[in-house]
């Protein structure tokens, strides 16, 4: 089991362009509080971006975290929130991502910003 299983979330569409995937937000996800966990979100963000990234890197190599930043708009109590990855810039060495995770209602809940290095495969 990895991260993506245990917080349940699925991918919609997978693209070298936009990487779409839902998270639901249940006691998996939920703060003490009851409220969409801020953690939870960038492990979102940073899957999306991540498999985005991943998808760009050519043959014999793949893509790893190097910078995560996240802004928490609005907070969410149940449900599924969705999130969007689509990339800022494309290199050689890395790649930016921008990463837009909206509710049910499609309301803005948090953005962020992801960058990823990419290395060869062993």
């Amino acid at each position: 089991m990895n991260m993506v299983d245990t917080l349940g979330i699925q991918f919609e569409e997978s693209t070298p362009q936009r990487v779409v995937a839902t998270m639901p937000v249940d006691d998996r996800t939920k703060q003490p509080f009851g409220l969409l966990h801020g953690g939870a979100s960038v492990a979102l963000a940073e899957t999306v971006a991540s498999v985005g990234a991943h998808l760009n890197a050519g043959e014999g190599r793949t893509a790893v975290g190097m910078e995560i930043n996240a802004n928490h708009i609005r907070p969410v109590r149940s449900g599924l929130v969705r999130a969007v990855a689509t990339p800022f810039h494309i290199g050689k060495s890395s790649s930016v991502w921008d990463i837009h995770i909206t509710d049910e209602a499609g309301k803005l809940v948090c953005i962020s910003r992801c960058t990823l290095a990419f290395i060869n495969l062993p």
